[in-house]
């Protein structure tokens, strides 16, 4: 027991003895996670979900002034007043994923072509080829603003009252060479009769002052309920967790490899020449290995609590557990990583890159949920899937100490195959 709380002791010495490479291990992965979380929503501030669009008006009529007025005054959007080639111009270049361009006369032309009768007038759509999502809700957002603000003006606006007379007096002459036509004019004679009614009522209820139809509008509203067991959804949270975990993750590489470089120095040889098991002197690297993780894995998430408001919302011990079974899994990890390795310079390439794709897979870039279907049922045999929404489940998730057992049992399993794995192939080598 002496000799390895003394290798244990040793380890931490050595790895808090790097000034250089201490700092590295606390500061990279606040400052990456910080940097994530803020793209991914940061703490729910709505600012930082807003879509930025441009707006190029050509056209001066009240029509086209009050789309973009109901354009500005969404809440999903932040609209920017261009010129056509500018709007052009900023999305080719990418700052903006999309822009509108209403052309002159479009207040007119909408209006005529409301009731089907004249062509309809184009707005032309700039959009970033990477952003389809986008596109697709600027697209229904504009529409639902042209159908209720031309509808208003085509049902109680001047302009409305304008071409309902023009079309009755054109239609009453069309009707003594096609009887047809008189349907569309008792049409637009009932139409005229609501706007009047509607003028009528308004101005008795406030003399003086214009009143406007509300026009066509979505026929039903949404409720948006964020599912959440705790608090609102924190992207720092998530990126936090993945930071972490990459970043541990490299810790236990470069423990792997401090082995390799051990061996090439001659230490390790004398370790083994000491009265000391193999598994003594593996064991006391893994425990001081899962330490050193769990001294990171505490501070990145003190540092997100008190900055950025990153909480235990779920199970303590569940998200305790979890921290410690990540633990030992970076350990056995950078154990298993020795125990297979040729050369230090060889095995930090193949290990750094195979380390990355499990941070990857694992959803501690991109929340995973961003995956198509196929590639989130993949991950799952990945065991830094199960540290990341494990760390979330206890996290922002607020999910309750059931939802913590089954990535502590992935994350243990892992560690107690790569653990013996490693004890397996260093006891072969020493038999040999």
């Amino acid at each position: 027991m002496t000799a390895l709380i003394a290798l244990v002791r040793k380890d931490l010495v050595l790895f808090l003895a790097d000034r250089r490479a201490l700092v590295l291990a606390l500061i990279m992965p606040v400052m990456l996670g910080a940097f994530f979380g803020f793209l991914f929503g940061g703490s729910g501030r709505s600012d930082n979900s807003k879509i930025e669009i441009g707006v190029a008006s050509q056209d001066d009529s009240d029509i086209s002034r009050q789309i973009i007025s109901g354009l500005k005054a969404d809440s999903s959007l932040h609209t920017v007043d261009l010129t056509p080639e500018e709007a052009r111009e900023q999305v080719r270049k990418g700052k903006l994923t999309t822009a509108l361009v209403i052309p002159a006369g479009f207040g007119q032309a909408s209006g005529a072509a409301f009731f089907g009768g004249a062509a309809k007038p184009e707005i032309a759509i700039f959009y970033d080829p990477t952003q389809s999502a986008v596109l697709a809700m600027v697209k229904g957002l504009l529409t639902q603003q042209v159908m209720q603000v031309v509808s208003a003006e085509m049902f109680g606006g001047k302009q409305g009252f304008q071409f309902i007379d023009q079309s009755i007096a054109q239609l009453d002459q069309a009707a003594q060479a096609d009887p047809a036509r008189t349907e569309m004019r008792d049409f637009l004679r009932s139409v005229k009769k609501f706007q009047m009614d509607n003028q009528t009522q308004g101005q008795a209820a406030t003399p003086g002052t214009p009143q406007h139809a509300g026009g066509l509008s979505v026929p039903f509203v949404m409720q948006e309920q964020a599912m959440s067991s705790g608090p609102k959804y924190n992207g720092y949270a998530h990126s936090f967790a993945g930071m972490g975990v990459q970043f541990i993750l490299f810790m236990g590489l470069d423990a792997g490899v401090g082995i390799l470089l051990a061996r090439r120095l001659g230490l390790w040889s004398r370790f083994r020449a000491a009265p000391i098991s193999i598994g003594t002197i593996l064991g006391a690297r893994a425990i001081s290995s899962a330490l050193i993780a769990l001294g990171l894995l505490a501070f990145i998430y003190l540092v997100g609590g008190v900055f950025f408001q990153i909480r235990i919302a779920g199970s303590m011990p569940g998200f305790l557990g979890i921290a410690l079974c990540f633990a030992l899994f970076t350990a056995t990890f950078g154990l298993f990583i020795a125990a297979i390795g040729t050369t230090p310079e060889a095995t930090r390439r193949l290990a750094t890159f195979a380390t990355l794709i499990m941070v990857m897979l694992g959803g501690a870039w991109v929340p995973a949920f961003i995956f198509p279907q196929w590639l989130q049922t993949a991950s799952l045999i990945m065991p830094t899937r199960w540290a990341v929404d494990g760390l979330d489940a206890m996290t922002w998730r607020g999910l309750p100490l059931d939802a913590a057992w089954l990535p502590m049992a992935v994350l243990f399993g892992f560690s107690l195959l790569f653990g013996a794995l490693a004890l397996w192939k260093f006891r072969r080598e020493d038999g040999a």
